[in-house]
């Protein structure tokens, strides 16, 4: 469903313009309502409403006696703040994720099956640099046959 990552701005007011190629996508799947949520690797995680719901109620169920059960439902039951687009494609997001997500002005929205993760410019870049350092190293097992 999305792919690709595209450089984007967040306005003065933390608003986002979610690109043409997945707005009419969007408002025909979800009808523009979007969940925002952390990851923890300090991106923000956006998933189309419907993409959500099964997660949310798969971490509902998780026991409320684990401990990282319980931080996991926090985490991202805890912070996760619904959103629909406007008119013009745009997308407010809460100034409490912009915060986590170190969102000022360029942002990178990365295209992840049925999600999108939206990154701080540089944290992104670093985060390439990261994974392309990984590709030297030992593949783990479930990559074993991989190929391109």
């Amino acid at each position: 469903m999305f792919q690709g990552s595209t450089q984007l701005s967040v306005d003065n007011k933390g608003r986002l313009a979610i690109p043409a190629r997945y707005r009419d996508l969007l408002l025909a799947h979800c009808a523009g309502s979007l969940v925002l949520t952390v990851d923890a690797d300090g991106c923000l995680l956006i998933y189309p409403e419907p993409e959500w719901r099964p997660i949310l109620e798969k971490l509902n169920k998780l026991s409320s006696f684990n401990p990282k059960s319980r931080a996991l439902q926090r985490l991202l039951v805890g912070n996760a703040a619904e959103v629909v687009m406007d008119g013009a494609g745009r997308v407010l997001i809460p100034p409490t994720l912009r915060s986590y997500a170190g969102l000022d002005k360029l942002a990178m929205l990365i295209g992840q099956g049925n999600k999108f993760e939206l990154w701080d410019e540089t944290k992104w870049q670093a985060q390439q640099e990261a994974a392309l350092s990984l590709m030297g190293g030992e593949l783990p097992p479930e990559l074993e046959g991989f190929s391109l």
